[in-house]
């Protein structure tokens, strides 16, 4: 492996996929790996930017033949990190940004020591819970089971992450990841 393999993971609402934005405007040679999904496809989603959308069915079969490098269930849908795709940007020397939860970033830890798991939290709670409202993209059962999930996940990180940013500030909290890849 040339490249570099780079974990970004956070509770949803957090500023996951906006950061991993910035990252990839500006650090030369980085590369976001897309996921596959057996979710359904939200509104304003297209097929191959914020996910490879496929059936359950699908997905497990894509699971049998080890098309996977990690893969998770969560919140009731499966999550998965397309092998080939992966390794050929890190062959081509590239910085490969996964944003993955935790259950994935566990699975990478443990293939690539080396792996740079960066876990990005809110400011705090309360803050949370506003910007996942905010978004306006989910049903308020489903809000409560992404914040029961958040608690879960941030005592996780904890044990599993080496990194951990703060994200209040966005500017800062970019910066501070770019500094984290350098490194």
């Amino acid at each position: 492996m040339t490249g570099q393999l780079v974990v970004i993971s956070g509770p949803s609402g957090v500023g996951k996929s906006t950061i991993c934005g910035e990252i990839l405007k500006r650090l030369v040679g980085s590369y976001l790996s897309i996921s596959t999904t057996s979710r359904e496809k939200k509104a304003g989603e297209q097929e191959g930017r914020e996910y490879n959308f496929v059936s359950k069915d699908e997905f497990k079969r894509q699971i049998a033949a080890d098309n996977f490098l990690e893969y998770a269930e969560v919140f009731g849908n499966f999550y998965g990190t397309p092998r080939d795709k992966t390794l050929s940007a890190l062959e081509q020397g590239k910085i490969v940004i996964l944003e993955i939860d935790v259950q994935g970033a566990k699975q990478i830890k443990e293939q690539y020591p080396d792996a740079k798991l960066i876990f990005i939290l809110p400011p705090k709670h309360t803050e949370l819970q506003r910007r996942i409202n905010d978004r306006g993209r989910e049903e308020e059962r489903e809000i409560e089971k992404r914040l029961a999930g958040a608690g879960i996940e941030i005592a996780a990180a904890w044990r599993h992450y080496k990194y951990m940013v703060i994200n209040d500030d966005l500017e800062q909290a970019v910066n501070e990841i770019i500094d984290i890849i350098r490194r």
